[in-house]
């Protein structure tokens, strides 16, 4: 493990820095992907200074097929991977009909296409190690469809299903692949602005994101497929029928769009 590395995309801020530190304080070490100008090489050095480790870094769009590739190539040339941590993502709440196309086409990108093509171009990578480890990060969204989010619980839905049936189908093999499926997280101000105008119900869900990424890294290497951070959320998506769930979590999410 200590001449492997993990990638992590979306590293330089919110969860995916919080899975960058809980790695680098495993001592294992990584490379870190985000888009230009959010501050990665100075993560970099730091977490270098701090813990001891290798870390190397790529600047770049993951909206762009040609840019998933290029990354995947340039890991595959020079590192081994033997965990890989998709959660780079995109969200927001608008009205279906308030949305542009690049609104769409960038979620639907980044959310589903970017997660699936490096998974698929990395999986020779991780199979070449002793043991691997893929994590997903889709989101509490994906177990019920929400109004005023639509393109968003769908494409995270993607991520639970393509999670669930490739781990099914690298059963038995040194590769596992596991999803975990947070709440909230107030990352970032335009995040917890809109997590505060949901109300106490926002506030009641709000997850801590150093705390989801030690748990997601514990369960991850103990091969579990789903990684539980949100259990009174989960059971409460679950018992609720969809008549009532959907309404209702549409109601409060429609908070968001007043300001």
């Amino acid at each position: 493990m200590e001449q492997s590395f993990a990638v992590v995309t979306g590293a330089s801020r919110g969860l995916g820095q919080s899975f960058a530190r809980e790695l680098a304080r495993r001592k294992i070490n990584l490379i870190l992907m985000s888009l230009p100008g959010q501050g990665l090489d100075v993560l970099a050095a730091d977490l270098e200074r701090q813990f001891g480790i290798r870390v190397v870094f790529r600047e770049t769009d993951l909206c762009s097929r040609e840019n998933v590739l290029s990354a995947a190539s340039w890991i595959n040339e020079h590192y081994p991977v033997s965990i890989l941590i998709n959660n780079a993502g995109i969200g927001g709440t608008k009205k279906f009909e308030d949305a542009s196309a690049a609104y769409i086409e960038k979620m639907i990108q980044l959310n589903v296409t970017a997660t699936s093509l490096l998974t698929h171009q990395l999986l020779p990578n991780l199979q070449q190690q002793h043991y691997a480890h893929v994590l997903n990060v889709a989101s509490i969204a994906a177990l019920s469809p929400v109004g005023y989010k639509t393109v968003y619980p769908a494409s995270k839905a993607f991520i639970n299903f393509f999670s669930r049936g490739l781990n099914q189908e690298l059963k038995g093999t040194n590769v596992s692949v596991s999803v975990v499926n947070p709440g909230a997280m107030a990352t970032n101000p335009e995040i917890s602005a809109r997590i505060n105008k949901q109300g106490f119900f926002g506030k009641l869900i709000l997850l801590d994101p150093d705390r989801v990424a030690k748990r997601s890294i514990a369960q991850i290497l103990k091969r579990n497929p789903v990684v539980s951070v949100n259990s009174f959320l989960l059971l409460a998506l679950l018992i609720l029928p969809a008549f009532i769930r959907i309404p209702l979590m549409t109601n409060v999410i429609k908070r968001e769009l007043v300001w």
